[in-house]
């Protein structure tokens, strides 16, 4: 059974305790803030913030809810980048996380144009930029990684509300579930339970979804099925391109030639 994370928006109280745990733990710089108004700070990840919490306000008549939602990678059961990653630079361990291998990566961004949720950025502001994401503290090289020495994540264990709970995916839907059927708070939905084919962080909230931005039109197939095929045929197409080209330049090259040698043996020229 593998990992996650399930998130409690009615319990954000909007600290930002986990992006900034997420920053420490994986020594990603701070970013220049500003103002907005939705007091996010920044409203949206980047190359080095993986995590980001939102803040929205909700009216329903005379009631006003204030309420916070962290955002992340997924980190999908069958995820969408790998399948469209010719080059393996993100893989899908056995423990949950997708995990993103930089050494391997080659720039094609295929990643960010494949994720339903639009998680993976790129390091625009380098010289040599990559693609960067939440890697759910799992590290192949052991640096950051927590998840194989038994740690929950950075962000799960600065929350001081309880709001995000870390263990076995199968364990924590059917937590989700009891909470959402003992209270009436909750919309009857768990987010991430089937969306995509499922992921790794699943949320219950007492707000719409759509209140986040969290696309609840998203298809229940996982999008490999989709992707797959088609993606497969990416380094075929990028071999059959080079040696069609190559086979051109030899023949423009090769006709050149014998039109000069034509040249040169005619009398008087």
């Amino acid at each position: 059974m593998s990992k996650a994370v399930l998130v409690d928006i009615s319990k954000c109280i909007g600290c930002k305790g986990c992006q900034v745990a997420c920053k420490q733990w994986n020594d990603l710089p701070a970013a220049k803030t500003s103002f907005s108004n939705d007091l996010g700070n920044p409203s949206d990840g980047s190359g080095y913030t993986w995590t980001h919490v939102r803040f929205r306000t909700v009216e329903n008549g005379d009631e006003v809810k204030y309420r916070f939602a962290k955002h992340q990678c997924f980190h999908c059961l069958e995820p969408a980048c790998v399948s469209a990653c010719f080059a393996r630079a993100l893989q899908k361990s056995p423990e949950g996380p997708v995990v993103y291998y930089p050494h391997l990566c080659v720039g094609c961004r295929y990643c960010m144009l494949a994720c339903p949720f639009s998680v993976p950025k790129y390091e625009w502001e380098k010289t040599f930029p990559l693609i960067s994401k939440c890697q759910f503290c799992f590290d192949p090289d052991g640096k950051y990684d927590r998840m194989r020495h038994g740690m929950k994540p950075a962000c799960v264990s600065t929350c001081p509300t309880g709001a995000l709970q870390y263990g076995e995916r199968g364990e924590l839907l059917v937590q989700a579930w009891n909470k959402i059927n003992s209270n009436t708070k909750y919309v009857k939905h768990v987010y991430g339970e089937k969306e995509a084919g499922g992921t790794s962080w699943l949320y219950i909230s007492d707000v719409p979804f759509e209140t986040f931005g969290f696309r609840t039109d998203v298809t229940t197939r996982p999008l490999p099925e989709y992707t797959e095929s088609y993606m497969r045929m990416t380094p075929v197409v990028a071999l059959s391109w080079g040696a069609l080209l190559t086979g051109m330049f030899l023949y423009t090259k090769r006709r050149n030639e014998i039109a000069r040698e034509q040249h040169d043996q005619k009398p008087g020229l």
